[in-house]
C-alpha cells in the first residue's frame, strides 16, 4: 500500500531571512566575543494540493497524573507525538475515520499547527495558546482545548518497557578507544548491537569516575528523569538552556524538588535561534571529562532512537603552577572549548572555565566545531559554523586524486528553510565547505547524498509513527523546497542493527567512491539548516549564526592516517579496531519513486505502524 502525504497546507508566514528584523537593530551588529587566553537531477515526486485548514488541537492529560508534574517544554512535533501516543488512532481497513479520535478529520487530511516556520526545524512551542489566528471554525468544530500540563516526552509513560537487568554496564565495558565515538544503547535490539554502546546511566556511573559535579548543556529536559540517571542525587548539576519566560518558569518548576540543580540561561539575541548544543562537563575526584552528544535529556531520546557521542579521555589535573598553555592538545581543543564557553558570557560558567584550565587535555585528537549566535566579520567569520569547518578542512586535510568522485554525505533529523533553489545556500556556500580538501584551488562538485528518513522508515520503526515527533520537517518548509528532495536517501543501518531505530544523530562526512574510506567525519548537534551552520550576508563579508551548536571533527592526520577505513562490522565492538564505525549502511540507498520524506505535521492513515496506529496530528 502506497503511503501518501495527504493535503498540503501553506502557512501564512515563515521565517525566511526577508522576514527577519533589519540588520540595523542593536542585536544585529557584528559581534566579536572576547577571546580567552587559554545525487540531484530527478524531478520531485511531490504533488502539491492546497487546502484551507483550521488549527484545532486537543492535548489530553497523561494516564499517570503523578507524572505530569514534570513539565517539559518541547517542540510542536514532540507534542504531536505525545498526543498520538497517549491517544493513538488505530488502523482500520475502512476508508472512514468515523469513531476515531477526531470525527471531523477526513482521511489523509492536512493540518497546520504553526503560523511560522522555524529555520532550524526544532523550535519549542512555549505555549499552545500561541496558535495562529485563522478563519472562524464551523459550529461543529471543537474549540481549542489545551491542558496546562503536558507529557514530558513524545510518548506516554505506559509506552516504555523496563530495560532488562543486563542492559546497563556492571563493569567497564569493551569500548573502541581509537576514535572514542560511540552510539547509544537501543532498547529491543539484539544484545550484540548494544555491546560497546552507552546509555546515559552508564556514562554517569562510577565506572567512568567518581563524579563530584557536572554541567548539562541541552535543548530539552526532563529534570526528574535526568536526576534518576545519576548514581547519587546530591551531586551539584548546572543546566545550561535557552528557555525564556513561560518555558523557563516551567523548567525551574521541574527542578523544585531537586535543590542541587541550578540553571544558566544562554543568551539568544537573534530571532529563531535555539540553544541546541548537547554537552556534558563531568568533574570527578580523578579528573575531568567532556562528552559531546546528540541526545536530549529526556527518556525518549535514550530509548529507541539512534544517537551518537564523543567521549573524551579522563583528563588528569595539571601540576600546580603550570603555565597557561599547559595541557593543550595538537588540535587546540582546550583553547577552543574555553572560547566556546566564554561566548556564553555567563558568570555561572566561570568556575568551570577555571577548572578546565587546571586540567591536561593534551590527549584529545578531535577538533571542536561550535556555533554561537551573532553576526561576525573579518577573521571572526571562521570561528563558528560551517566556515569554521571549512577552515579546519583547508588546514588539516590533503587533496585526494579524483576527489570529484568522493561523495559528501549529510545525515540529520531536521531540515530548515534553504531557499527557492539549491544555489541559495546548500549548493553554494555550504557545499563549498563540505567539499574543501586541503589547499587545492580546484573546487569540484562531487555527488551529495542527504540521509533523512522516509515515511516508510518511520512507519516501520521500533517506535512507529511517534518517532516522527523527533523528525520535525514541516509541510510549510517542505512545500517551498521541492528541489531538495531529489538529494534524499533512506535511513538504513543494518551494520549497526539500527535500521528501525530512527536517527536523532547528525553526521557529515566525505567518503571514497567505493564507500570504504573516509576523508573526514563529523558528529554534531547541527541539523541541515542555516540557523545551525550560519549563512553569509552582505556580499559574503558577514556570517550570521542564530543557534548554539557543538560537534567534533575527525581528520585522519591527527590519527597518523591518510584516510579512515570504514568498519564493515562495528558490532560487537573491538577495543582497538582501526575501522571507523559509521552509524548507517554505505553506500546510501536513494529514495525510490514511491518514497516520501517524513513530514511531521500531516496525517498518514493508509497503513498502520508497528504498533497498529495511524498518524493523525489534529
Amino acid at each position: 500500500m502506497q503511503l501518501q502525504h495527504g493535503k498540503w497546507t501553506i502557512s501564512s508566514s515563515d521565517d525566511d531571512d526577508e522576514d527577519l528584523p533589519p540588520s540595523g537593530t542593536k542585536t544585529n551588529k557584528p559581534h566579536r566575543p572576547a577571546k580567552t587566553t587559554g545525487g540531484q537531477g530527478s524531478a520531485s515526486p511531490f504533488s502539491l494540493k492546497l487546502e484551507p485548514v483550521s488549527a484545532t488541537v486537543e492535548v489530553k492529560p497523561e494516564p499517570d497524573k503523578t507524572r505530569v508534574s514534570s513539565l517539559v517544554t518541547v517542540s510542536e512535533a514532540r507534542q504531536a507525538a505525545a498526543v498520538s501516543q497517549l491517544n493513538p488512532v488505530k488502523y482500520q481497513s475502512s476508508p472512514s475515520l468515523a469513531g476515531k479520535r477526531k470525527k471531523e478529520v477526513s482521511d489523509s487530511s492536512g493540518w497546520a499547527l504553526s503560523d511560522t516556520d522555524d529555520d532550524d526545524g526544532e523550535v519549542k512551542a512555549n505555549s499552545l495558546s500561541n496558535l495562529p489566528n485563522r478563519a472562524p471554525s464551523s459550529p461543529k468544530t471543537k474549540k481549542l482545548k489545551v491542558e496546562i500540563k503536558r507529557p514530558p516526552s513524545p510518548h506516554g509513560r505506559l509506552y516504555y518497557i523496563d530495560e532488562p537487568e543486563d542492559f546497563f554496564e556492571s563493569s567497564i565495558p569493551c569500548l573502541n578507544d581509537t576514535y572514542r565515538f560511540y552510539l547509544n544503547k537501543v532498547t529491543g535490539l539484539d544484545r550484540k548491537y548494544n555491546s560497546g554502546a552507552l546509555h546515559i546511566k552508564d556514562i554517569l556511573s562510577p565506572l567512568f569516575g567518581t563524579l563530584k559535579e557536572s554541567v548539562q548543556f541541552n535543548y530539552c529536559f526532563d529534570i526528574e528523569w535526568m536526576v534518576k540517571q545519576y548514581p547519587s542525587e546530591d551531586r551539584p548539576v548546572l543546566i545550561v538552556h535557552g528557555d525564556k519566560r513561560e518555558a523557563k518558569a516551567r523548567l525551574v518548576q521541574q527542578a523544585q524538588p531537586f535543590p542541587h540543580v541550578r540553571f544558566c540561561q544562554a543568551k539568544l539575541d537573534i530571532a529563531f535561534g535555539t540553544h541546541h548544543t548537547k554537552m556534558m562537563l563531568l568533574w570527578y575526584e580523578e579528573g575531568f571529562r567532556v562528552i559531546i552528544l546528540t541526545s536530549n535529556l529526556i527518556r525518549a531520546d535514550w530509548y529507541q532512537k539512534t544517537q551518537g557521542m564523543w567521549m573524551s579521555p579522563l583528563f588528569p589535573r595539571l601540576p600546580k603552577g603550570s603555565s597557561a598553555s599547559a595541557g593543550e592538545s595538537p588540535t587546540f581543543f582546550k583553547r577552543d572549548l574555553l572560547e566556546y564557553l566564554a561566548s556564553y558570557r555567563a558568570p555561572e560558567l566561570e568556575e568551570w572555565i577555571q577548572r578546565i584550565k587546571e586540567h591536561d587535555l593534551s590527549e584529545t585528537r578531535v577538533y571542536l566545531i561550535g556555533s554561537t549566535p551573532g553576526r561576525y566579520v573579518g577573521s571572526d567569520m571562521e570561528r563558528w559554523g560551517h566556515l569554521r569547518l571549512r577552515k579546519l578542512l583547508y588546514d588539516h586535510t590533503e587533496p585526494i586524486p579524483g576527489e570529484e568522485r568522493w561523495p559528501v554525505i549529510g545525515q540529520f533529523s531536521s531540515i530548515g528553510s534553504m531557499g527557492l533553489d539549491k544555489t541559495k545556500w546548500l549548493a553554494g556556500e555550504f557545499q563549498r565547505t563540505l567539499t574543501t580538501l586541503g589547499k587545492s584551488s580546484v573546487r569540484p562538485e562531487p555527488p551529495m547524498h542527504l540521509l533523512y528518513p522516509s515515511v516508510e522508515d518511520v512507519r516501520t520503526s521500533l517506535e512507529g509513527y511517534p518517532a516522527g515527533g523527533s523528525l520535525p520537517y514541516s509541510i510549510q518548509t517542505a512545500q517551498k523546497q521541492l528541489w531538495l528532495h531529489s538529494y534524499f536517501h533512506r535511513w538504513k543501518a543494518d551494520t549497526t542493527g539500527r535500521s528501525h531505530a530512527m536517527p536523532h544523530i547528525k553526521t557529515y562526512m566525505r567518503v571514497s567512491p567505493d564507500f570504504t574510506e573516509l576523508a573526514w567525519f563529523l558528529v554534531t548537534s547541527a541539523n541541515l539548516s542555516k540557523a545551525a551552520w550560519g549563512a553569509l550576508e552582505k556580499n559574503n563579508t558577514q556570517m550570521m549564526v542564530r543557534s548554539y551548536e557543538l560537534g567534533v571533527l575527525y581528520v585522519p592526520s591527527t590519527f597518523n592516517m591518510k584516510t579512515f577505513p570504514v568498519h564493515k562490522n562495528p558490532f560487537p565492538v573491538s577495543s582497538s579496531s582501526l575501522g571507523f564505525p559509521v552509524p548507517f549502511d554505505l553506500p546510501p540507498t536513494c529514495y525510490s519513486a514511491k518514497d516520501r520524506p517524513w513530514i511531521w505535521n500531516i496525517s498518514y492513515s493508509q497503513a498502520p505502524d508497528t504498533h497498529g496506529n495511524i498518524w493523525v496530528p489534529s
